[in-house]
């Protein structure tokens, strides 16, 4: 019966940090999407293509930075 007391708070802890590891990684994504995505829009803003063409192709290597990121953390 004791031993049961202290094995909640420690498997409460662990779904506390995964919680915060998982979380962290999304905002992670958003903000290395978002500046890519932000860098091609100010060179399309610059260059004032009429096809949002940069925007475009920055956003999607965006996302496959991030997601390099995030499989090689979560491999770690």
């Amino acid at each position: 019966m004791a031993e049961n007391e202290h094995d909640e708070p420690k498997q409460e802890v662990k779904t506390v940090n995964a919680y915060a590891k998982y979380t962290g990684l999304a905002v992670q994504m958003l903000v290395v999407i978002g500046i890519f995505a932000f860098a091609g829009y100010k060179i399309d803003e610059v260059t004032r293509h009429q096809t949002k063409w940069v925007t475009a192709a920055l956003s999607l290597v965006g996302v496959f930075v991030s997601l390099y990121l995030v499989i090689r953390s979560v491999k770690n």
